[in-house]
Order: structure tokens, then C-alpha cells, then sequence
């Protein structure tokens, strides 16, 4: 497995289920819409309001499960990271990645309280159950980190 094949089975799944944890150390999880950039960011938009953002607001570290939902197809991608809500160009370049793969996400821009996650991955395990013996390939933030020219 190498890192174009993890992009590219990670982009054919636009939904994953998000947990963090709340101030009361109780695990919390939702299904969100994901993009998938170059970098493996993932993002998504929410609402200021729910608790996700009110958890990652004061502890960052998220996790994700993307796939596994198709019958019959046992691939799945683990993902641990670090989110943020960046500012500026930072924000405009991963509200483009987010459009480009949700083309209803211009809409939900104008909602009031939306706001735009990113998370840079820690730690990702690809898992092929469909294969036997199967196939489990982790890998580390460095090894999904591209020069910081391919992130701009």
C-alpha cells in the first residue's frame, strides 16, 4: 500500500465517523462529510453550536473511521490527528478542497455559525479485510507529511 493508493481509497469515501472527547472525558461521535486534501487533512464543516467543536476547542486530538460501510467490502482507514480552524488563506484553501469534493458546501457557507475543521494526521492504519491474510499498513505523521511547498 503506499501513500497514492491511501489518498485515493480515502477520497472515494466522503463520509467517516468523527469521536472526541468532551470536557467530562466522555467519548462523543458523529458521521461528517469529509475532503481529503494532498497533505491527508481532513475537512469538514459543522456548526459552532455542536459538541464537537466545543470539544476540540479544548482538546484538539479527533479521530476517525473512514469506510467499512459498503456490504462486503472490509476496507477501512483508522485516522488520530489534530484539528484546527484556521484563518485566512489557510481557511480559503481548505474551504476549496471542501467544495470541490461537497458541491452544496457554498450553500451551508452562509449559514450562521458554520465553521470549517481541519485536522492534520498523527497516526493512520489502513486495514483490507477483504483479502486474506489481510492486509493492515500503518503510518506516521512523517511519513504522510508533504513539503511544505505542496501544502500552499
Amino acid at each position: 500500500m503506499t501513500t497514492a493508493e491511501l489518498l485515493a481509497f480515502m477520497r472515494m469515501n466522503r463520509l467517516a465517523v468523527e469521536a472526541s472527547v468532551s470536557p467530562a472525558s466522555a467519548a462523543q461521535a458523529a458521521i461528517v462529510g469529509i475532503a481529503v486534501t494532498d497533505a491527508f487533512e481532513l475537512v469538514f464543516d459543522t456548526l459552532d453550536s455542536t459538541r464537537k467543536v466545543a470539544n476540540l476547542r479544548i482538546n484538539p486530538r479527533l479521530a476517525f473511521v473512514i469506510g467499512g460501510i459498503v456490504p462486503g467490502d472490509e476496507r477501512t482507514v483508522q485516522y488520530e490527528g489534530v484539528a484546527d480552524e484556521p484563518a485566512g488563506p489557510e481557511r480559503d484553501r481548505i474551504r476549496a478542497a471542501y467544495f470541490s469534493a461537497w458541491p452544496d458546501g457554498p450553500v451551508r457557507a452562509k449559514w450562521p455559525g458554520i465553521v470549517y475543521v481541519r485536522v492534520r494526521p498523527t497516526w493512520i492504519r489502513y486495514s483490507d479485510f477483504n483479502q486474506n491474510p489481510p492486509l493492515v499498513v500503518e503510518f506516521d505523521a512523517r511519513q504522510l507529511s508533504p513539503p511544505v511547498s505542496a501544502i500552499r
